[in-house]
């Protein structure tokens, strides 16, 4: 183990000897200054975990001011270093004061060798505690870069797409939870992390938690946390991942799957702003901006007794729908082009490109699988395409009924127009009556009246 740096400041020759001769045997490094002018310069050329620092340095001068001069030079440059103060008898009320200023402790002269030692072994601890703990917020600063890093991107500017993201910069800046709604593969996580990454929380981590991937009897361990000994297999105390996102961000993904006795356990805790690891009767206060994400239509839920009403108003108080791909247009082709040039660098195939007739099927298709569903499609025909140029050939895709051509397509369009113009006259002024009957929710309903122009 290092021993540690020490570099002493007084104008007494005899005292700089003495203390010389006392610290060497016993530090890696003693290094003396007659003058407290040459202190600055030393402290940045080499590094020291200790100053040994007199508290006068002209002759006939006792009021120490030269001392606490020096003493907050090195603590304002150099917080982490230790300032042990050398002082007479007569000075102990203004090394008290010293103290107050940031001084780690203070020697009376004469010094006894022994708690002279002992003094100066304790500072020089507390100077590698310092160090180690700035060490490690540092690289807790980098991990949480690291782990928030923004390799995932946000694609695409259709008109639908650019409303998802006028919301998410509305919201972000704010704490209020966010409830992010849309099928399978609409990119729900990643409208997470862009509210995060816009948030006041982005220095913090945003924790991700698949509601549906958690099984019932590990719930409360996985989002609370236990202590060793709270059962069987538990060896060693864990965090939840409530405390490991405290002071960020929440991300519970597909909340409809959680049971609805487990509900009650996540309601009291967002209610309560608290949480009680297993075993412990101690409750831990946590700080979280929650985000949740669902493709359940949780209203309906609400109404079949599956889902906890009050815990719905709860995480929806700014709800976000993801729109289908299906209905995001020329995105589809931006989304393709994307991730044809990364499986084409992955695969090592340059050059690769769609043909027409490629992109027309590509635009028809429904995309039940949204854009997980087109990512995968495009690596396959990367995969197995012979040539530089991807045909319709290349994509094999599921057969889907409904958009098979332009005329088809006319005729859905119409009837969904009329079946929400009947909807709007039978609840005229309601909204989500509306949307309760054609079973979609309001904002879907929203989005489908202006496309419609209604």
């Amino acid at each position: 183990m290092p021993k540690g740096n020490i570099l002493i400041v007084d104008d007494n020759k005899s005292v700089l000897s003495a203390l010389d001769f006392l610290l060497t045997p016993e530090f890696d490094k003693v290094e003396c200054l007659s003058s407290p002018n040459q202190l600055v310069s030393e402290l940045r050329k080499s590094c020291y975990h200790l100053v040994l620092l007199d508290m006068n340095f002209k002759a006939g001068v006792n009021t120490g001011n030269e001392g606490i001069y020096w003493l907050n030079q090195i603590k304002e440059n150099h917080p982490e270093i230790s300032v042990v103060l050398i002082t007479a008898y007569g000075d102990v009320e203004l090394a008290v004061k010293a103290l107050k200023s940031g001084a780690t402790d203070f020697i009376l002269k004469p010094w006894d060798n022994t708690k002279l030692l002992a003094t100066v072994r304790s500072a020089v601890q507390l100077s590698m505690s310092r160090n180690q703990v700035k060490s490690l917020q540092q690289k807790e600063k980098e991990l949480k870069k690291v782990i928030n890093k923004e390799d995932n991107f946000i694609i695409g500017s259709s008109p639908e797409l650019m409303h998802v993201l006028n919301i998410v910069r509305k919201v972000a800046k704010t704490d209020t939870n966010v409830l992010i709604t849309g099928e399978n593969g609409t990119g729900k996580e990643l409208i997470a992390r862009e509210i995060h990454r816009l948030s006041n929380r982005n220095n913090e981590m945003l924790v991700s938690v698949d509601m549906g991937a958690v099984s019932e009897s590990l719930f409360e361990s996985e989002l609370f946390g236990h202590v060793k000994g709270a059962f069987t297999d538990a060896r060693d105390n864990r965090t939840g991942k409530f405390e490991v996102a405290n002071k960020g961000s929440l991300f519970l993904d597909e909340i409809g799957n959680l049971s609805f006795h487990l509900q009650a356990k996540l309601l009291a805790a967002l209610q309560n702003r608290e949480i009680t690891r297993i075993g412990s009767n101690q409750p831990i206060p946590v700080d979280i901006r929650l985000i949740c994400a669902t493709n359940k239509n949780l209203p309906e839920l609400v109404e079949k007794g599956l889902f906890r009403e009050d815990l719905l108003y709860r995480i929806n108080t700014i709800q976000i729908e993801i729109p289908p791909l299906r209905d995001r247009g020329n995105d589809i082709l931006v989304l393709a082009d994307f991730f044809l040039k990364k499986y084409a660098w992955k695969y090592d195939k340059q050059s690769l490109k769609l043909n027409n007739q490629a992109q027309e099927k590509l635009l028809k298709y429904n995309w039940p699988g949204n854009i997980r569903e087109l990512e995968h499609s495009i690596e396959k025909a990367v995969i197995l395409g012979e040539n530089n140029v991807l045909k319709a050939d290349d994509f094999f895709l599921r057969p889907v009924t409904g958009i098979k051509s332009d005329a088809d397509t006319l005729k859905l369009e119409d009837m969904e127009k009329r079946l929400i113009l009947a909807a709007l006259d039978k609840s005229p002024g309601n909204i989500s009556a509306a949307a309760d009957m054609l079973g979609i929710t309001r904002q879907t309903l929203y989005n489908k009246m202006k496309k419609f122009g209604l």
